[in-house]
């Protein structure tokens, strides 16, 4: 895969200016994929791992990279003046027409983590017609709680502004266990980001609102997502409730909830073999790259031997009833295995197998269709 070119400029936006980097060159005929990355983090730290992956890169040379920076957020960054007020999740969100009409990109794929994850929400909620897909990292729908937010402030008096970012990256599991990719981030933290920066960042992404979405109900005109929606989370981050209270509110028929298994807070950066094949199939699920195209992934999952299921296939098979449906209700299957640390937890080093299996929101739903969820 030849190399691409990469260009950095600042954009003057409606409420300000943003770094923006621009990957290879948009395609009038397809979406280009988008990036809103974490607090604490920047695109480089925060999707560098998983779009320097060689499966990533077989992917995206398909595609327009466009990775944003929140304001302040890039390497080198300076302080803002005196006074500066920082804008809110809401208005990091209106930033991003600007960005896209700035590349004369008409439509995204968003992908986005923790705060870049309800940012690129909340713009799709107001643009739905420049959103075609959306990949979430670790989404929270929610306002921080009030029990949260004293916490928080508590905690901002005593611990370091490192210590409450990496809390909010990382599981309590990996905070103890991964010495050293705990250590490379609060590193980073310390080192690379402007700390006055990183603090008005924080406080925006603490001040959120509620996204205020509902599962859609026929007849009942509600606010969700339109677009296919990608939800990943590792069983062992600090956002799962968050990100199973977020599949509850978006369309079961649009909607496939990824969990990922030995995984922490950013699969991205600890799984990005499992994350690139996932968003292979979500975007050949739009109709976008042929599997014809995915020469060199195929050829590695068919000389490993592993059985790889098709989003598509599943999805249809599952929406009548038949396939994994029965087994995931009688509590066997991927679901049970994954969260008891047998079966597809010990398996996924080996062997890179994405199952699929309803959602199963409440049994007393039966009729009503359920969004997938995947375990890998």
């Amino acid at each position: 895969i030849p190399p691409v070119l990469c260009q950095e400029q600042d954009v003057e936006t409606v409420h300000g200016s943003v770094h923006v980097t621009m990957c290879g060159t948009p395609r009038g005929n397809r979406p280009a994929i988008l990036t809103y990355h974490d607090i604490g983090l920047n695109h480089k730290t925060c999707f560098n791992p998983l779009f320097n992956f060689e499966d990533m890169q077989e992917i995206t040379q398909h595609f327009a990279v466009c990775h944003v920076d929140a304001p302040g957020q890039q390497d080198g960054a300076p302080s803002f003046q005196a006074g500066y007020m920082y804008p809110s999740m809401d208005q990091l969100a209106e930033m991003l027409p600007g960005i896209l009409k700035q590349f004369g990109l008409k439509t995204v794929i968003g992908m986005g983590t923790g705060a870049g994850a309800y940012i690129l929400t909340r713009f799709a909620l107001n643009h739905t017609e420049m959103v075609e897909g959306l990949v979430l990292i670790n989404v929270n729908p929610c306002a921080e709680g009030w029990m949260d937010w004293a916490a928080t402030k508590i905690s901002g008096w005593t611990n370091a502004l490192p210590d409450m970012v990496i809390s909010h990256l990382f599981g309590k599991e990996e905070i103890h266990s991964n010495h050293d990719l705990i250590h490379t981030y609060r590193q980073h933290i310390i080192n690379d980001m402007n700390q006055t920066n990183l603090h008005l960042f924080v406080n925006s992404y603490n001040s959120r609102r509620d996204l205020e979405i509902e599962r859609p109900v026929p007849g009942i005109n509600v606010v969700t997502l339109q677009c296919p929606v990608l939800l990943v989370v590792g069983d062992s981050s600090p956002a799962v409730d968050a990100v199973v209270e977020c599949n509850s509110k978006l369309d079961p028929t649009r909607t496939t909830l990824l969990k990922m298994a030995d995984c922490g807070g950013l699969p991205q950066v600890s799984q990005p073999a499992k994350l690139a094949e996932a968003f292979k199939y979500f975007v050949q699920g739009m109709g976008y790259i042929p599997s014809a195209s995915m020469t060199r992934l195929m050829r590695s999952r068919t000389a490993s031997g592993s059985s790889v299921t098709s989003l598509e296939g599943q999805r249809s098979r599952s929406h009548t009833g038949e396939g994994t449906r029965s087994r995931s209700h009688t509590g066997e299957g991927t679901r049970s295995r994954s969260h008891t640390g047998d079966g597809a937890r010990n398996r996924s080093h080996t062997d890179t197998r994405i199952e699929l299996t309803p959602n199963s929101a409440s049994n007393a739903e039966q009729s009503s269709p359920k969004s997938m969820e995947v375990s890998c």
